[in-house]
Protein backbone atom coordinates (compact mmCIF):
# COMPACT_ATOMS: atom_id res chain seq x y z
CA UNK A 1 0.00 0.00 0.00
CA UNK A 2 1.35 3.28 -1.16
CA UNK A 3 1.79 5.65 1.87
CA UNK A 4 -0.76 8.53 1.79
CA UNK A 5 0.72 11.93 1.66
CA UNK A 6 0.30 14.50 4.57
CA UNK A 7 -0.85 14.37 8.07
CA UNK A 8 -4.55 15.22 9.43
CA UNK A 9 -4.33 18.95 10.51
CA UNK A 10 -3.87 18.79 14.64
CA UNK A 11 -3.02 21.79 17.38
CA UNK A 12 -0.01 21.66 18.80
CA UNK A 13 1.17 22.20 21.89
CA UNK A 14 4.86 22.31 23.76
CA UNK A 15 4.59 21.33 27.66
CA UNK A 16 6.94 22.95 29.84
CA UNK A 17 6.25 20.57 32.97
CA UNK A 18 5.07 17.29 33.78
CA UNK A 19 2.07 18.88 35.22
CA UNK A 20 1.17 20.87 32.27
CA UNK A 21 1.56 17.90 29.86
CA UNK A 22 -0.66 15.54 32.81
CA UNK A 23 -3.11 18.25 32.67
CA UNK A 24 -3.18 18.60 28.77
CA UNK A 25 -3.83 14.70 28.58
CA UNK A 26 -6.53 15.42 31.66
CA UNK A 27 -8.50 17.62 29.68
CA UNK A 28 -8.37 16.27 25.76
CA UNK A 29 -8.47 12.91 27.15
CA UNK A 30 -8.28 10.33 24.34
CA UNK A 31 -8.01 13.30 21.48
CA UNK A 32 -4.80 14.42 22.64
CA UNK A 33 -1.28 12.51 21.72
CA UNK A 34 2.33 12.73 23.20
CA UNK A 35 5.08 13.62 20.97
CA UNK A 36 8.63 12.69 21.80
CA UNK A 37 10.62 10.94 18.79
CA UNK A 38 6.94 10.68 16.46
CA UNK A 39 8.37 7.87 14.69
CA UNK A 40 5.57 5.98 15.32
CA UNK A 41 2.45 8.53 15.93
CA UNK A 42 3.11 9.89 12.70
CA UNK A 43 3.00 7.22 10.66
CA UNK A 44 -0.24 6.05 12.59
CA UNK A 45 -1.27 9.76 11.75
CA UNK A 46 -0.33 9.81 7.92
CA UNK A 47 -1.71 6.17 7.57
CA UNK A 48 -5.43 7.29 9.18
CA UNK A 49 -4.94 5.21 12.32
CA UNK A 50 -5.42 7.65 14.57
CA UNK A 51 -6.34 11.58 14.04
CA UNK A 52 -5.41 13.19 17.66
CA UNK A 53 -6.85 16.70 18.06
CA UNK A 54 -3.58 17.89 19.72
CA UNK A 55 -0.05 16.59 19.87
CA UNK A 56 1.50 17.53 22.97
CA UNK A 57 5.24 17.81 22.50
CA UNK A 58 7.08 16.51 25.68
CA UNK A 59 10.54 16.78 24.41
CA UNK A 60 11.23 20.18 26.16
CA UNK A 61 10.27 18.52 29.66
CA UNK A 62 13.40 19.03 32.13
CA UNK A 63 15.68 15.86 32.07
CA UNK A 64 13.46 13.75 29.88
CA UNK A 65 16.54 13.91 27.57
CA UNK A 66 19.04 13.34 30.00
CA UNK A 67 21.05 10.37 31.19
CA UNK A 68 22.33 10.13 34.51
CA UNK A 69 24.31 7.23 36.02
CA UNK A 70 25.48 7.05 39.79
CA UNK A 71 27.32 3.99 40.86
CA UNK A 72 25.55 3.73 43.56
CA UNK A 73 22.17 4.52 42.46
CA UNK A 74 22.28 3.18 38.69
CA UNK A 75 21.06 4.51 35.99
CA UNK A 76 18.12 7.17 34.73
CA UNK A 77 17.61 7.56 30.80
CA UNK A 78 15.16 10.05 30.06
CA UNK A 79 11.95 9.04 28.32
CA UNK A 80 12.90 10.98 25.07
CA UNK A 81 16.29 9.97 24.91
CA UNK A 82 16.95 8.49 21.81
CA UNK A 83 18.15 4.65 20.75
CA UNK A 84 21.38 6.09 19.36
CA UNK A 85 21.86 8.04 22.28
CA UNK A 86 21.53 5.04 24.47
CA UNK A 87 23.56 2.81 22.59
CA UNK A 88 26.62 5.45 22.12
CA UNK A 89 26.34 6.45 25.78
CA UNK A 90 29.64 5.54 27.72
CA UNK A 91 27.57 4.58 30.62
CA UNK A 92 25.69 2.57 28.92
CA UNK A 93 28.22 1.04 27.46
CA UNK A 94 30.47 0.60 30.45
CA UNK A 95 27.93 -0.78 33.08
CA UNK A 96 24.41 -2.00 30.53
CA UNK A 97 25.96 -3.05 27.34
CA UNK A 98 22.90 -5.36 26.98
CA UNK A 99 20.91 -2.27 26.67
CA UNK A 100 22.93 -0.92 24.32
CA UNK A 101 22.96 -3.86 21.94
CA UNK A 102 19.04 -3.65 22.28
CA UNK A 103 19.25 -0.58 21.87
CA UNK A 104 21.25 -0.63 18.44
CA UNK A 105 19.39 -3.18 17.27
CA UNK A 106 16.24 -1.06 17.04
CA UNK A 107 15.43 -0.63 13.17
CA UNK A 108 17.77 1.31 11.08
CA UNK A 109 20.08 4.15 11.78
CA UNK A 110 18.38 7.02 10.20
CA UNK A 111 14.92 5.69 12.41
CA UNK A 112 17.23 5.38 15.73
CA UNK A 113 18.27 9.27 15.47
CA UNK A 114 14.31 9.88 15.89
CA UNK A 115 13.03 6.89 17.54
CA UNK A 116 13.08 7.48 22.00
CA UNK A 117 13.66 4.55 24.56
CA UNK A 118 10.16 5.76 25.83
CA UNK A 119 8.53 5.56 22.66
CA UNK A 120 9.28 2.09 22.13
CA UNK A 121 8.69 1.08 25.66
CA UNK A 122 5.05 2.86 25.90
CA UNK A 123 4.11 1.30 22.55
CA UNK A 124 3.51 -2.00 24.27
CA UNK A 125 4.81 -3.60 21.24
CA UNK A 126 5.73 -7.39 22.30
CA UNK A 127 8.55 -7.09 19.76
CA UNK A 128 9.89 -3.99 21.13
CA UNK A 129 13.74 -4.36 21.63
CA UNK A 130 14.48 -2.46 24.86
CA UNK A 131 11.51 -4.52 26.40
CA UNK A 132 13.27 -7.58 27.43
CA UNK A 133 17.08 -5.86 28.31
CA UNK A 134 14.82 -3.71 30.53
CA UNK A 135 13.18 -6.60 32.09
CA UNK A 136 16.25 -8.37 32.95
CA UNK A 137 17.83 -5.35 34.12
CA UNK A 138 14.94 -4.94 37.03
CA UNK A 139 14.08 -1.65 35.01
CA UNK A 140 11.34 0.69 36.32
CA UNK A 141 9.59 3.46 34.19
CA UNK A 142 8.88 6.72 35.89
CA UNK A 143 4.74 7.79 35.17
CA UNK A 144 3.80 11.58 35.85
CA UNK A 145 0.02 11.95 36.06
CA UNK A 146 -2.61 14.18 37.72
CA UNK A 147 -1.77 12.81 41.28
CA UNK A 148 2.09 13.31 40.59
CA UNK A 149 5.09 10.87 39.80
CA UNK A 150 5.02 7.06 41.05
CA UNK A 151 7.18 3.94 39.64
CA UNK A 152 6.03 0.68 38.06
CA UNK A 153 8.49 -2.12 37.67
CA UNK A 154 9.13 -3.53 34.23
CA UNK A 155 7.45 -6.64 34.88
CA UNK A 156 4.03 -4.90 35.92
CA UNK A 157 4.28 -2.86 33.36
CA UNK A 158 3.26 -4.32 29.83
CA UNK A 159 -0.23 -5.53 29.78
CA UNK A 160 -1.02 -6.55 26.38
CA UNK A 161 -0.02 -5.48 22.66
CA UNK A 162 -0.25 -1.90 22.84
CA UNK A 163 -1.68 -1.58 26.71
CA UNK A 164 0.58 -0.54 29.72
CA UNK A 165 -0.10 -0.16 33.45
CA UNK A 166 -0.10 3.65 32.48
CA UNK A 167 -3.30 5.27 33.88
CA UNK A 168 -5.47 8.29 31.85
CA UNK A 169 -3.24 11.12 31.91
CA UNK A 170 -0.21 9.96 32.69
CA UNK A 171 2.93 9.96 30.67
CA UNK A 172 6.61 7.71 31.09
CA UNK A 173 9.25 10.40 31.99
CA UNK A 174 12.35 8.52 32.76
CA UNK A 175 13.37 4.35 33.13
CA UNK A 176 15.12 3.43 36.17
CA UNK A 177 18.04 1.00 36.26
CA UNK A 178 19.28 -0.09 39.60
CA UNK A 179 23.67 -0.53 39.91
CA UNK A 180 24.57 -3.83 38.08
CA UNK A 181 25.55 -7.06 40.76
CA UNK A 182 29.51 -7.09 40.49
CA UNK A 183 30.43 -9.34 37.70
CA UNK A 184 27.24 -9.48 35.93
CA UNK A 185 27.19 -10.17 31.98
CA UNK A 186 24.67 -9.83 29.40
CA UNK A 187 23.63 -10.71 26.13
CA UNK A 188 20.76 -9.43 24.16
CA UNK A 189 19.81 -11.59 21.06
CA UNK A 190 17.82 -10.25 17.58
CA UNK A 191 16.68 -12.66 15.14
CA UNK A 192 14.82 -10.60 12.18
CA UNK A 193 14.12 -11.47 8.36
CA UNK A 194 16.92 -9.31 7.77
CA UNK A 195 20.24 -8.42 9.54
CA UNK A 196 19.44 -4.41 10.60
CA UNK A 197 16.31 -2.65 10.21
CA UNK A 198 13.47 -5.50 10.53
CA UNK A 199 11.12 -5.88 13.39
CA UNK A 200 11.98 -9.21 15.61
CA UNK A 201 10.56 -12.38 14.81
CA UNK A 202 12.09 -13.51 18.18
CA UNK A 203 14.29 -11.32 20.63
CA UNK A 204 15.93 -13.18 23.37
CA UNK A 205 18.11 -11.13 26.80
CA UNK A 206 20.07 -12.80 29.03
CA UNK A 207 21.43 -11.20 31.98
CA UNK A 208 23.39 -13.14 34.93
CA UNK A 209 25.64 -12.39 37.59
CA UNK A 210 27.38 -14.75 40.92
CA UNK A 211 24.82 -15.08 43.35
CA UNK A 212 25.72 -17.14 46.68
CA UNK A 213 22.55 -17.55 47.33
CA UNK A 214 21.83 -19.76 45.01
CA UNK A 215 22.56 -23.87 44.44
CA UNK A 216 23.92 -23.21 41.30
CA UNK A 217 26.06 -19.72 42.96
CA UNK A 218 24.61 -17.72 39.98
CA UNK A 219 21.31 -15.64 39.16
CA UNK A 220 20.51 -16.01 35.53
CA UNK A 221 17.49 -13.93 34.58
CA UNK A 222 15.93 -14.52 30.83
CA UNK A 223 13.78 -12.04 28.98
CA UNK A 224 11.47 -12.51 25.57
CA UNK A 225 10.69 -10.35 22.67
CA UNK A 226 7.99 -11.32 19.62
CA UNK A 227 6.60 -14.56 21.11
CA UNK A 228 3.78 -13.46 23.10
CA UNK A 229 1.14 -10.92 23.74
CA UNK A 230 3.75 -9.19 26.08
CA UNK A 231 7.30 -9.08 26.45
CA UNK A 232 7.96 -11.17 29.17
CA UNK A 233 10.49 -13.23 31.53
CA UNK A 234 11.17 -16.66 31.29
CA UNK A 235 10.58 -17.36 34.77
CA UNK A 236 10.67 -21.29 35.48
CA UNK A 237 14.04 -21.22 33.27
CA UNK A 238 15.22 -18.62 35.11
CA UNK A 239 14.46 -20.94 38.46
CA UNK A 240 15.85 -24.04 36.77
CA UNK A 241 18.68 -22.09 36.50
CA UNK A 242 19.62 -20.85 39.65
CA UNK A 243 19.20 -24.74 40.93
CA UNK A 244 21.47 -26.42 38.96
CA UNK A 245 24.99 -25.90 38.02
CA UNK A 246 25.88 -24.12 35.14
CA UNK A 247 26.89 -26.55 32.47
CA UNK A 248 25.85 -27.80 28.91
CA UNK A 249 23.58 -30.32 29.82
CA UNK A 250 21.80 -27.42 32.08
CA UNK A 251 21.55 -24.66 29.66
CA UNK A 252 20.07 -27.10 27.10
CA UNK A 253 17.12 -27.31 29.91
CA UNK A 254 16.79 -24.24 30.50
CA UNK A 255 16.55 -23.53 26.66
CA UNK A 256 13.76 -26.24 26.34
CA UNK A 257 11.90 -24.25 29.25
CA UNK A 258 12.52 -21.10 27.94
CA UNK A 259 10.88 -22.20 24.64
CA UNK A 260 7.73 -23.41 26.80
CA UNK A 261 7.42 -20.00 28.15
CA UNK A 262 6.90 -18.76 25.30
CA UNK A 263 3.09 -18.34 22.77
CA UNK A 264 2.95 -17.18 19.83
CA UNK A 265 1.32 -17.03 16.55
CA UNK A 266 1.43 -17.37 13.17
CA UNK A 267 1.91 -14.04 10.99
CA UNK A 268 3.37 -12.52 8.18
CA UNK A 269 6.74 -12.61 9.54
CA UNK A 270 7.08 -16.28 11.15
CA UNK A 271 5.71 -19.68 12.20
CA UNK A 272 4.33 -19.89 15.49
CA UNK A 273 6.57 -23.25 15.32
CA UNK A 274 9.31 -21.55 14.16
CA UNK A 275 9.81 -18.70 16.38
CA UNK A 276 9.53 -21.73 19.41
CA UNK A 277 12.05 -23.06 17.80
CA UNK A 278 14.53 -20.13 17.73
CA UNK A 279 13.32 -19.34 21.51
CA UNK A 280 15.27 -22.41 22.13
CA UNK A 281 17.97 -21.55 19.83
CA UNK A 282 18.70 -18.11 21.02
CA UNK A 283 18.76 -18.96 24.62
CA UNK A 284 21.12 -21.70 24.46
CA UNK A 285 22.96 -19.12 22.32
CA UNK A 286 22.66 -16.41 25.00
CA UNK A 287 23.44 -18.86 27.78
CA UNK A 288 26.60 -20.12 26.52
CA UNK A 289 27.87 -16.57 25.15
CA UNK A 290 26.73 -14.94 29.01
CA UNK A 291 28.70 -17.71 30.69
CA UNK A 292 31.79 -17.68 28.82
CA UNK A 293 31.92 -13.87 29.60
CA UNK A 294 31.23 -14.69 33.85
CA UNK A 295 33.59 -16.63 33.57
CA UNK A 296 36.74 -14.64 32.06
CA UNK A 297 35.34 -11.80 34.65
CA UNK A 298 35.76 -14.79 37.58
Amino acid sequence: MLAKPGLPSFDYVQASTPDEAAGLLKEHGPSARLLMGGTDLFARMRDGFIQPQVVVDVKRLPGIQDVVYHERTGLTIGAAVTMNQVARHAAVQTHYPLLAEAANSVASYQLRNRATIGGNLCNASPAADTAPAVLVLAGRMVLHGPNGAREVPANEFFLGPGKTAMQAGELMTAIRLPAPPPGSAGKYLKLGRNVKGDLAIVGVAVFAFPDQTTPAGYCFRLALASVAPVPLRALEAEEFLAAHPPDEKTFALAADKAMAAAAPIDDVRASAAYRQAMVRALTLRGLRIVWAQLRRQA
